[in-house]
Parts: C-alpha cells; structure tokens; sequence
C-alpha cells in the first residue's frame, strides 16, 4: 500500500481499490486524490472495493460510489467481513466478495486477482422463497431473507443467505468447486457444490450459528462463517 493506505489494482475483471485503517472520511479523501492524480488512467473503469472489517451504511457506501462515478468509474463489487457492510452493499445492488484466505480457496499459482471476482453478476433476492419455488442463475446468489424447504437455490458460484437456508441449494453448478454456501442458519436438506453432495445432519444445535460450507479434501464440510 501507499502511504496513504490506498492499494489500487488491475485484475483481468477492472479495479480492486483497498482502503486502509484510519476514519472512513481521511480514507476517502485520500481515495479523491489518487484518483485526481490518475485520472486519465482510472476513467471508464469499474472497480471493486476493499473495505475490511470496516462497517459502513448505505450512505457512506454511496459516498465512494458517488466519488468514483465522477471519475467514470462503476462500483460494481464489495469485499468486507462486516455484515452492516455487505447487507448495505446488497442493498445498493453490488455483488459481495468473499476473501479467498477465509473461503479457503486461495490459490498461490493463480494469484489472488484471479479469484477475486465472480465470472457474472450477482443476483440479489430481497423476500424469502417458498417451498416449490426455484431460483437459478450463473454468477452469485444473495438472498435476504430465508429459503424454505422444498425450494431449490442453483447457483454458477456462490449463494449467500441472510436468514435460515432449508430445502436444496446448489453452489458451483457449472462445475467450480471453489464455490462456497453461507447462511445465518445452514440446515438445507440437501447442499451440492459442483460435483459434491452433502446433508444436513438430523441433529441440530439447539442456537445455530453462521456457517460456510466448502468443498475441503474432497468433500464439503461445514465450517463457522467468518462473517464479521
């Protein structure tokens, strides 16, 4: 990073801008001056941002967003653990990123741009879906709210449910096995990713906890989410 704590990096999908620690306001100030710097290099671009376990509302994710449109700059994406941020970035209609350390799915030959960003758009859910309901789509599925049994969830990469995920989910479709499942409560009775199927065990815990299910070694295991 520089010293201004600002790291802006080319990927083969646009921009990934990474901000530093320190307040939100000195963070974008110093975000407007590199841009004015690089203007005629960063215009027309679109860019994903990186805010770490900073916790921003719709109005300070607008903000940024605001600030690079003037550059002709689309936020299309953000990358956090804090979930006030990514449930504001879902809101604002932009795709979330998980970090591939906390997916468990860097990969040192492929370098940390090439698992950044999903090949397609992510689809955004906000009610929740009902016993007999499908929803399919070849990028990432963000639902805000629950997902019955006896719904089916298909997603090409990742499916993210803030509330209670039943029924069948199926994550990686088009065969990625880097895909991940997350939920506030992961209890489907029926979880694939890519090739890999799996199942809820009939014994519950009494409080659930969030859970990312991935595929470990050769078989999906269930691990606490690193959400926050």
């Amino acid at each position: 990073m520089e010293r201004d704590g600002i790291a802006i990096k080319g990927t083969r999908q646009g921009l990934l801008i990474t901000l530093g620690e320190g307040p939100w306001e000195a963070q974008v100030d110093a975000l407007a001056r590199r841009l004015e710097k690089g203007a005629a290099f960063f215009q027309g671009g679109r860019a994903a941002l990186d805010v770490g376990s900073r916790p921003l509302d719709e109005a300070q994710i607008r903000q940024v967003r605001d600030l690079l449109a003037r550059y002709e700059i689309d936020l299309w994406a953000m990358q956090s653990t804090a979930d006030a941020t990514i449930l504001a970035a879902v809101r604002l209609g932009l795709s979330p990123i998980l970090r591939p350390e906390e997916a468990g799915r860097a990969d040192p030959q492929r370098g940390q741009e090439e698992t950044l960003v999903p090949p397609a758009s992510g689809l955004v859910v906000e009610r929740t879906v009902r016993s007999g309901q499908r929803i399919e789509h070849p990028g990432d599925i963000i639902i805000i709210g629950d997902v019955h049994a006896g719904a089916e969830i298909v997603a090409g990469r990742h499916v993210i449910v803030w509330g209670k995920l039943q029924g069948m989910v199926h994550a990686g479709a088009l065969g990625d096995e880097n895909a991940v499942v997350c939920a506030l409560d992961l209890a489907p009775t029926q979880l694939r990713i890519a090739d890999h199927i799996a199942r809820s065990p009939e014994e519950r815990r009494r409080r659930p906890v969030p859970e990312m299910a991935r595929v470990h070694r050769g078989r999906i295991e269930a691990i606490p989410w690193p959400h926050r």
